[in-house]
């Protein structure tokens, strides 16, 4: 397991549930999924750092064990309602209209949504799989 290499790296998982964290890890691990997005807010209210291109994070599973790095390739800040359908689809989650419609919800259960919340949206390559 080459992950020693990546302690330093910040460490988190996709979605908001275990079932959710597992089928997003799946995505990237099949090349489907390239992109990932956040709510500004959700960052200032973690007292967490911005994702810097080039920087290394490490993806956690529904269980919370380190599933594989990816290197942070782009970074920009959308309004949801400006997010570009091509990002949308870097993703790996549907059409664009899934997009938005998965992702309504997703804010919606976490306490904020509106069509103009800024989003942190970021690409990556996956590095490693451990």
């Amino acid at each position: 397991m080459g992950d020693e290499q990546y302690q330093q790296a910040n460490q988190w998982q996709f979605g908001d549930s275990a079932e959710m964290a597992d089928a997003l890890l799946a995505l990237v691990i099949d090349g489907q999924k390239r992109a990932t997005c956040g709510s500004l807010q959700s960052y200032y209210d973690d007292n967490e750092p911005l994702p810097q291109v080039d920087e290394i994070n490490i993806i956690l599973d529904g269980r919370g064990r380190r599933a594989c790095a990816i290197r942070i390739t782009e970074v920009a800040l959308w309004r949801f309602c400006d997010v570009p359908e091509e990002f949308a689809l870097a993703e790996g989650e549907g059409t664009f209209e899934e997009w938005k419609q998965e992702h309504r919800r997703f804010f919606s259960r976490n306490g904020e949504f509106s069509e103009e919340m800024k989003l942190v949206c970021f690409r990556f390559e996956l590095v490693e799989e451990f």
